[in-house]
């Protein structure tokens, strides 16, 4: 049978790229096309939604045309996109205004007005904090650059869009519509809408209060589904446009944040990635739900089923270093009103650094590390964690005689990972534990200077992905297996082979503890239990230049995660097996739960053993 693929279309804030993914997570191809934003006064940053499907469709035909395999051959469709920004489309499904972005701060106010209270913590009102702590997790963010947000900003500043809009979408569920003709999101994407009951990871549904707390009415917002659900097929006008069958069929998907932390191969309890984009996470798979209001954090509901996701955001990162290039190649000193956070070739901070790029982190090379004394601060679009504050500004200090573009270049290099250890230390506060070794992903991860910078601000172990600028592209593709092989829709196997040292009906490898049933069962795509099949980790030693070798296909698992799911594949036509993977204490699982019979290549066996404690419960 000859290789099937998975069209992965990962739109980001600078660039959107389209990749051809295998059945075993190898990227085959890749093709990108710049998105540009304009950035208002007042705190505004929008980008308009035909920018983003013109820019789809001339990546996938680009991508189409080097003949990497043919339309017979995509089985699916599955989108990745940047998270919180806002779509109002009307019943035709087009944009009434431009797209709102996650930059965007212009709803503060209306947040302001919504979440205060006479007897207030932290600015928000007592009551308000009981309420949607209670429920999501969370609350809305007093930056205004929530969905949520954003909604109330359309409502007071454009009321005739308000009342107009059909439904209010995030990015990939607007890309997702273009597709399908289906108005719909995901649980985990409608999240910063903070309408939702996130306290049971099996059933997220809209809670009626918190949309009456919030003002908004259900039928303004789209019908949720799992990321791993199958939308429907591609409408023969999108097909048409994309070059594809109308057959192919299109996976729900998930947010950036989401496919990235299944990218990195992060997908266990406490696996920690670090992506450095044009903005920058720390983020890690966790079992429960809990909100640390002091940092602007929570744990929010994940793209796998059943699990959440620690949720945290530094607002620029890589943005400062393009910035900085832009600055220092333009003479005028401007900075345009229409940016593109990329070269005009399209390259951004998740793609192969272009020439320029290499030769301006080269610079940085030959400064010694501390750069003098040259400090930089990365806020230049406010910040969101470990402080939320929209109004926070960066810059150059100790500027000298001395001062060269080489200094300027690693200072800002180093103020962005000082800036992640910043947040690095209250996310492990969050977690109980200290998160080591970290996965590096985002184009930002492609610079080896900056990966021994981050060993050394960091003071942990390093892993360098091998294809860093790529995550969410391979990370959504996931999705596709457990939604389409039991829908009678071309069969594939899981996202990478079945590891050998997981569980192929031998037994499982996990460790056997007190076999207690946790209310937290863990699900991890098969053969994952490091990274994807395929890459490799470069390791870089904190304090030193990095051992520079490739462990392929193998990192340190985390000794304190005492439980985990095992998975047997299925030998021949013979369908699951009866006994589950043959374990004691497995307990066989049907794929989708609740089928008479089981007909996925993929069978998932979830061993229950000593259950995670959550910290500060004993």
């Amino acid at each position: 049978m000859a290789q099937q693929y998975v069209l992965a279309l990962d739109l980001g804030t600078s660039a959107l790229k389209a990749a051809l993914v295998s059945f075993t997570g190898a990227v085959a191809g890749l093709e990108t096309e710049p998105v540009p934003l304009t950035v208002l006064p007042g705190g505004g940053a929008e980008q308009n939604p035909e920018d983003w499907w013109n820019a789809l469709v001339t990546a996938t035909r680009r991508l189409m045309a080097r003949g990497i395999a043919g339309p017979d051959r995509v089985a699916a469709v599955c989108c990745t996109a940047q998270w919180s920004a806002t779509v109002a489309v009307g019943r035709a499904g087009r944009p009434l205004m431009p797209a709102i972005s996650w930059m965007d701060t212009r709803g503060a106010p209306d947040v302001a007005r919504l979440t205060g209270g006479p007897v207030s913590v932290a600015g928000y009102g007592v009551d308000k904090l009981w309420l949607w702590i209670r429920r999501t997790g969370g609350i809305p963010g007093r930056a205004g650059k929530d969905s949520l947000a954003h909604i109330l900003y359309i409502r007071r500043a454009h009321p005739r869009v308000y009342e107009a809009a059909h439904k209010f979408l995030e990015p990939k569920d607007y890309l997702n519509l273009r597709l399908t003709g289906e108005f719909a999101s995901t649980y985990e994407a409608i999240t910063l809408h903070w309408v939702t009951d996130n306290r049971d990871p099996y059933h997220i549904r809209y809670d009626p209060d918190l949309l009456a707390a919030a003002g908004l009415e259900r039928a303004q917002l789209p019908d949720l589904l799992p990321a791993t659900a199958v939308l429907g097929r591609l409408r023969p006008a999108a097909a048409e446009e994309l070059g594809l069958r109308p057959e192919t069929h299109v996976v729900a998907g998930t947010p950036d944040i989401h496919a990235a932390a299944i990218g990195s191969g992060g997908t266990r309890d406490l696996d920690p990635h670090l992506y450095v984009g044009t903005s920058s996470w720390l983020s890690a798979h966790v079992p429960y739900l809990k909100t640390d209001l002091l940092h602007n954090m929570a744990s929010i509901p994940a793209a796998i089923p059943g699990r959440y996701l620690v949720a945290n955001e530094q607002e620029t990162a890589g943005a400062c270093l393009l910035h900085l290039r832009d600055l220092l190649a333009d003479p005028s000193g401007r900075t345009p009103r229409t940016q593109t956070l990329s070269d005009g070739r399209g390259a951004s901070m998740d793609e192969e650094a272009p020439d320029e790029m290499t030769r301006l982190i080269n610079l940085a090379a030959g400064v010694p590390a501390g750069s003098e004394g040259l400090i930089f601060t990365p806020w230049l679009a406010g910040e969101r964690t470990p402080v939320e504050d929209p109004w926070v500004r960066g810059g150059f200090h100790n500027l000298t005689l001395r001062t060269t573009r080489g200094h300027l270049v690693r200072a800002v290099l180093e103020g962005v990972a000082l800036n992640a250890r910043w947040l690095a230390e209250a996310v492990d506060r969050f977690v109980g534990r200290r998160l080591e070794p970290v996965r590096l992903i985002g184009g930002g991860a492609r610079s080896e200077l900056w990966c021994q910078i981050y060993a050394d601000v960091l003071d942990r172990a390093v892993h360098q992905m091998e294809r860093p600028g790529t995550p969410a592209a391979p990370g959504g593709t996931p999705a596709a297996p457990s939604c389409l092989n039991c829908r009678g829709a071309p069969t594939w196997t899981s996202p990478s082979r079945p590891s050998p040292t997981r569980c192929p009906s031998a037994g499982c490898s996990w460790p056997r503890g007190n076999r207690r049933r946790s209310a937290w069962p863990t699900f991890r795509y098969p053969g994952w239990s490091s990274v994807p099949s395929g890459s490799g980790t470069r390791t870089w030693a904190a304090g030193g230049t990095g051992t520079r070798r490739w462990t392929a296909g193998t990192q340190p698992s985390s000794p304190s995660t005492s439980r985990g799911s095992c998975w047997s594949t299925r030998a021949g036509s013979g369908g699951c097996p009866e006994n589950g993977c043959g374990a004691a204490g497995c307990r066989r699982k049907r794929q989708p739960p609740g089928a008479e019979t089981c007909q996925a290549v993929v069978c998932v066996c979830v061993c229950w053993v000593e259950p995670y404690r959550r910290p500060g419960r004993g």
